[in-house]
């Protein structure tokens, strides 16, 4: 008997159709995990508790990502495609539910690592999905086709759910209970639809000895490798910054409390991110590295600028700055990451510099966090803009320079 078998048949669409279901996924559950971000400060209101609970809410998503990429975002190689899918959608349902039962700052915190946990477990398994149902569906086409598709649902994803829950806070009534009844029943929904979506791995017949994510860095090129990861860092610090304090900046800084404003801020970021590796994908890599230096430079101090004066019109274009140099500046760290890869241990390297870009949406933001019981937000933020725009341009020279060394 052959040592694996495919997963039990059952009525399937076809692998063209089945792309576009589990791409519609990919951005719903992406986007449901940043719909919070707007109503942070209504929880705030609600309960009175500081700045500094919001970082550790915030946080506790960044850690449910970083724990289940490595503990569960391979076991789809084994468990298949499919039915992984289903249980990364149902987890975040389950997070939306913990919203709706226990909405005190403790059921925030764990609600938050449950959707987190759950990014963890979709990223990797979404992202390896398409790629085989596009394969399927169109054998000679490029990859490069799958690979924008993902990446556009992450990142475009990850854009509108601040949009999505400003909406909410701004227009609809009980905002802290009316996204997450309606995300519960959207997830439900797309986890019904994946049943329908066809497998693309074999399964063994017998599961193998279940082992967490094994992590490798290139032994010849440790130096590069941790120019990459340290962009990877500090770029995901930038968006940190914006999916967890941006409304408190906004309410403290330049007294504009409308929610739509602060969810439209953060999603004007990542948009800016997406759209950027979208439209200049055909570039090379050193000129794409060259933009996200100076995006990242320019942004930065452009928000610095729009905090000291203030100007909120000044600080949302440094946003959108920045969020195009972090977009471009973290595709070179992938790019750098895969380049430096052993072709047998590449997804071992990959996990390796996903756990530490999403290290950087959780500590640089905790630190954040910590400050300002102690300082006003503007010095603080002032330092974090300082020390990130450091990081951020030192990365992208020395990755800029191990591209022009290896031409």
């Amino acid at each position: 008997m052959s040592s694996t078998t495919v997963s039990r048949t059952r009525p399937t669409v076809r692998h063209a159709v089945g792309f576009w279901i589990v791409a519609v996924t990919f951005l719903l559950v992406m986007a449901y995990s940043t719909v919070p971000t707007p109503l942070y400060p209504l929880y705030q209101q609600r309960d009175g508790f500081p700045a500094f609970v919001i970082t550790v809410i915030f946080a506790a998503y960044a850690v449910g990502v970083v724990l289940s990429l490595y503990l569960a975002g391979h076991v789809s190689d084994w468990l298949g495609r499919r039915r992984i899918l289903v249980i990364a959608v149902l987890v975040s349902a389950l997070s939306a539910v913990l919203f709706l039962t226990w909405s005190e700052v403790p059921g925030l915190i764990v609600a938050r690592l449950v959707n987190g946990a759950s990014i963890g477990i979709l990223t990797a398994t979404a992202t390896a999905h398409l790629g085989e149902l596009r394969a399927r569906a169109r054998p000679d086409e490029n990859a490069i086709v799958a690979a924008s598709v993902s990446g556009a649902a992450n990142l475009g994803g990850l854009a509108l759910g601040p949009l999505i829950g400003g909406l909410f806070a701004e227009f609809l009534p009980n905002p802290l209970m009316l996204p997450h009844l309606v995300f519960v029943i959207v997830l439900l929904t797309a986890a019904a639809a994946l049943l329908l979506v066809p497998e693309t791995v074999s399964t063994p017949e017998r599961a193998p000895r279940y082992r967490p994510q094994r992590l490798s860095v290139p032994a010849d090129a440790r130096g590069p490798f941790s120019s990459a990861a340290f962009g990877a860092f500090s770029g995901f610090a930038v968006f940190g910054l914006f999916t967890s304090l941006a409304p408190t900046f906004l309410g403290v800084t330049f007294m504009a409390h409308d929610h739509l404003l602060a969810g439209a801020t953060s999603f004007s970021v990542f948009a800016a991110a997406a759209v950027g590796q979208t439209l200049l994908a055909k570039l090379s890599s050193r000129t794409q590295l060259t933009i996200a230096i100076v995006a990242c430079a320019s942004g930065l101090v452009l928000v610095a600028l729009g905090a000291v004066l203030p100007q909120l019109i000044v600080f949302i274009v440094g946003g959108i700055v920045s969020g195009l140099g972090v977009g471009l500046l973290f595709r070179g760290a992938l790019t750098t990451a895969v380049g430096l890869a052993d072709p047998a241990r590449k997804g071992e390297t990959l996990a390796l510099i996903f756990l530490i870009a999403y290290s950087g949406l959780a500590i640089p933001v905790l630190a954040i966090g910590v400050a300002l019981v102690f300082e006003p937000p503007t010095p603080v933020l002032l330092v974090f803009v300082g020390v990130v725009l450091v990081a951020t341009v030192l990365s992208g020279v020395l990755m800029r320079g191990r591209t022009a060394r290896r031409r």
